[in-house]
């Protein structure tokens, strides 16, 4: 294992005789894969990496949450690629003890033997609902391939030496493989994101604490990563000369943390906006921004959620909450995330709650008309995905494209692939004769 301080690499023997330091440099390793009580094995350098990505080689904030949710897709993926190698390994040990004494016709059989077990391992994977469907077609590609190898070598070897039983053999296999795997990636394509199965979240909260704490006790604080979301409930002392300009825009969260992330960086002034969440986070300057926001007649209003039920229904509250935007002349884009931009996603972490599942029944029927049937039955289900399950540099990414395409307004009316036209909401109020449009993206990154 590598020191993260001076990078020279320590074996277990090395490390146990030290006392978990680094012969080098002395430095104390943060976490020891060999033990006996580490239920994950992970390593200092893996930590370090995870740290380094998530903020961009410290060049973006990230929440917990988004910390949490990178831990657990790596070690996940760390640990299928491990278990698969290692089967890997003993399956080819064992075919060469077999066939060892008998080369090199033993050499054909064991490639053979191990062409027969990738494919009949890529068919029940393909063939499993345990699997994201994502990973079901890659299995599925992989077999439609084998078929076009043994299709081609098979027919081209057999008449090179005039065997017609082999030539026979490998087209039907050929073929047979070649409409197994097209049949399954088509099939697969039609349920994608709807059969996919939830993910669960193998890092709990208290391993996580500790991880972090062990790594801050030896290797300092984690800088990038944002604390929670201060209570700030004394209002700010803002210059009368700036709260008197406006914004063009804002953006509204679901959620303290959300906002929280977006401010710490500086997508406010990147974007040139403002952000706030739903709950009044910055308290402490909440008030002032509000009033300053309604100065705007041409404001721009972007709602960010989570896809729950809390989530879909932050844009039915922007526009009829009088503490928002109740009689007033807006257009509000709803960026996400929505259902349909999750559905076909295999990427995304989709997880499950039964509370949700209910409060996705008892959706009021003005936020279940914005939503197609098939997003009301992905909600109902229990199915969510949360913002922080996106990496700050992708989330930042796409929150930016969203409302560069915004400003395209005609497209967005327009029948494309990106975004939908929601509608014209009255709210009526034929005393203001006011309305609130809404936009909502399709697509989200």
């Amino acid at each position: 294992m590598k020191c993260v301080n001076c990078g020279v690499d320590n074996n277990l023997k090395e490390r146990t005789a030290n006392q978990g330091r680094c012969k080098n440099c002395n430095h104390t390793f943060a976490f020891e894969p060999q033990s006996r009580d580490a239920k994950y094995k992970i390593t200092d350098i893996f930590f370090k990496n995870i740290i380094a990505d998530l903020s961009a080689n410290d060049t973006l904030y990230f929440t917990p949450n988004q910390f949490i949710y990178a831990l657990h897709r790596r070690i996940t993926k760390k640990n299928i690629q491990k278990n698969q190698w290692i089967a890997w390994v003993i399956i080819c040990i064992v075919l060469t003890l077999i066939f060892n004494d008998s080369y090199p016709l033993g050499t054909y059989y064991f490639i053979g033997f191990l062409i027969i077990l990738f494919i009949i391992n890529s068919y029940l994977q393909s063939s499993s609902e345990k699997n994201k469907v994502k990973v079901r077609k890659g299995h599925a590609r992989f077999i439609q391939i084998s078929g076009i190898s043994i299709l081609i070598v098979g027919i081209l070897y057999s008449l090179s030496i005039n065997l017609f039983s082999l030539f026979v053999f490998s087209a039907a296999l050929g073929l047979l493989l070649i409409y197994f795997g097209t049949a399954q990636i088509d099939s697969l394509s039609e349920i994608e994101g709807l059969l996919e199965p939830p993910d669960t979240l193998i890092i709990y909260q208290t391993f996580f604490q500790e991880w972090v704490n062990r790594w801050q006790q030896i290797n300092g604080k984690i800088t990038n990563m944002l604390p929670s979301p201060r209570q700030e409930n004394t209002p700010a002392n803002i210059n009368p000369d700036i709260t008197a300009y406006s914004f063009d825009r804002v953006v509204v969260c679901d959620s303290a943390e959300i906002a929280q992330l977006l401010i710490a960086n500086n997508f406010h002034f990147e974007n040139n906006c403002a952000i706030l969440s739903i709950t009044g986070y910055p308290e402490n300057i909440f008030d002032t921004v509000m009033e300053m926001l309604r100065r705007n007649p041409n404001l721009q209003v972007y709602a960010l959620h989570n896809a729950s039920p809390r989530g879909v229904t932050l844009v039915n509250h922007l526009r009829t909450s009088p503490n928002w935007f109740l009689n007033s002349d807006i257009m509000i884009y709803d960026l996400g995330l929505l259902p349909r931009q999750l559905i076909k996603n295999s990427q995304a972490f989709i997880e499950i709650s039964q509370e949700y599942a209910s409060d996705a029944k008892n959706l009021p029927q003005d936020v279940r008309r914005d939503l197609t049937e098939a997003e009301i039955e992905w909600l109902e289900s229990g199915k969510f995905v949360e913002l922080e399950s996106f990496t700050p540099k992708r989330l930042l990414r796409v929150v930016t494209q969203g409302i560069a395409k915004s400003r395209q307004s005609d497209n967005l009316q327009s029948d494309s692939d990106d975004s939908t036209f929601i509608g014209g909401y009255d709210d009526y109020d034929n005393d203001n004769d006011s309305s609130i449009t809404i936009f909502a993206v399709d697509s989200f990154g």
